[in-house]
């Protein structure tokens, strides 16, 4: 399945270039499925459902908003009913599902959801999914990775008590054992988790950058690129949204054309493929109008961007590791490191990533970072201590 994760910042149309995305795939003949979860229908919007262009008899992409307001008042309603006998014992009160209205969070866990079922399903080719603007997208796209750390942390599978022995156990420790199934969620949770993991990582899966070129546009996709390698996400396109005509009578267009080919000339010697999008004078609606703004269907997806470790011999005979981590666009000053245990916490201007260390790496000690061509080369010198002795 090739999937396509569409974001950029707020106001710079990504939900009509993914409408767009979406319509040349499927008169391509992908079967396509366009996710969006924007509650204003901006996407039925755009693809012009009730206009007056629309064809019926043309081949169209499947349009899907996910509710969270009825899957969060399910599991919810589910949780509280396996944790029946705690609550008793504690005298609470049962929440009625007539009351419960969704937490922040659940929409972004209802649009993760919504992309795994559809992986999992089979039946289309081509999945498009109209993310929210970059902040938010990328903390959506990291939450499984997330979520499943803090379990592992929180109830370590490998500890769990046998069933018959928590009786005994929790006379000896004093305390009661957690229950049976709070394991058994952890580890359905954890199932749902990797699977939504999978598909973000999955080879077929990519990200488009949206954006009106400009300096707020350039800001904002320098930082995104950042954003997402530090995840390991793939772009395999900027699209320049909202081009004007090169030349103009009206000076202040002029003024406004320039600046955006000195943005587009930056961003095609910056990044492998800048496709440029044209400003129609109008909002697109309707399937005619999508397709003038001349998208097509996608392509293969770029071959994902490894993480190597590489051996670097010393003047003095030794040899150190070096891990090199694609950060495109970063500065120095953006960068931190911090070693924990097994784990390298590192920091990308505003993002934040904690990645296990290789396991060639999990007895060695940093000996040194450095920021060389567009990557992070972080140093590794064996500790002897933490090496296997010969007998």
């Amino acid at each position: 399945m090739r999937t396509l994760l569409l974001t950029g910042p707020g106001g710079s149309g990504r939900t009509t270039v993914a409408a767009a995305t979406a319509l040349a795939a499927a008169r391509a003949g992908h079967r396509t499925l366009v996710i969006s979860a924007d509650r204003t229908d901006t996407l039925g919007t755009a693809l012009g459902a009730a206009a007056p262009d629309a064809h019926p008899a043309a081949p169209a992409p499947t349009t899907l908003r996910p509710a969270p307001d009825t899957r969060f008042r399910e599991d919810l309603l589910a949780l509280q009913e396996r944790a029946a006998s705690a609550l008793d014992l504690l005298g609470a009160e049962r929440l009625d599902g007539e009351e419960l209205t969704p937490l922040p969070g659940a929409e972004e866990l209802a649009l993760l959801r919504a992309l795994r079922d559809a992986a999992r399903d089979g039946t289309y080719d081509t999945v498009v999914v109209d993310l929210p603007p970059t902040p938010k997208a990328l903390a959506t796209l990291a939450l499984p990775e997330q979520l499943r750390r803090y379990l592992r942390r929180l109830l370590p599978p490998e500890r769990q008590a046998a069933r018959a022995l928590r009786p005994m156990l929790g006379r000896l420790a004093g305390v009661p054992m957690p229950a049976a199934w709070l394991y058994e969620a952890a580890a359905r949770g954890e199932d749902e988790l990797a699977a939504v993991q999978r598909v973000i990582e999955a080879p077929g899966t990519t990200v488009r950058l949206v954006a009106e070129p400009g300096p707020a546009g350039a800001d904002a996709v320098r930082a995104a690129a950042t954003g997402l390698a530090l995840h390991g996400l793939r772009t395999d396109l900027v699209v320049a949204n909202r081009i004007l005509p090169d030349a103009s009578p009206d000076t202040w267009l002029a003024g406004l054309s320039a600046q955006q080919h000195k943005t587009l000339d930056a961003w095609e010697s910056t990044y492998d493929h800048v496709v440029r999008v044209p400003h129609l004078g109008r909002d697109p609606r309707g399937t005619d109008d999508l397709q003038a703004l001349g998208l097509t269907a996608p392509a293969a997806a770029p071959a994902p961007a490894p993480w190597p470790v590489t051996e670097a011999p010393e003047d003095d005979g030794s040899h150190t590791y070096v891990w090199h981590i694609p950060l495109p666009s970063v500065t120095r000053e953006e960068l931190g490191l911090i070693r924990r245990g097994d784990e390298l916490v590192v920091t990308a201007g505003p993002y934040r990533r904690i990645v296990t260390l290789p396991s060639a790496l999990r007895r060695c000690t940093v000996a040194g970072a450095g920021l060389r061509e567009g990557e992070l080369r972080v140093r590794f010198a064996p500790d002897p201590d933490l090496w296997p002795r010969e007998r």
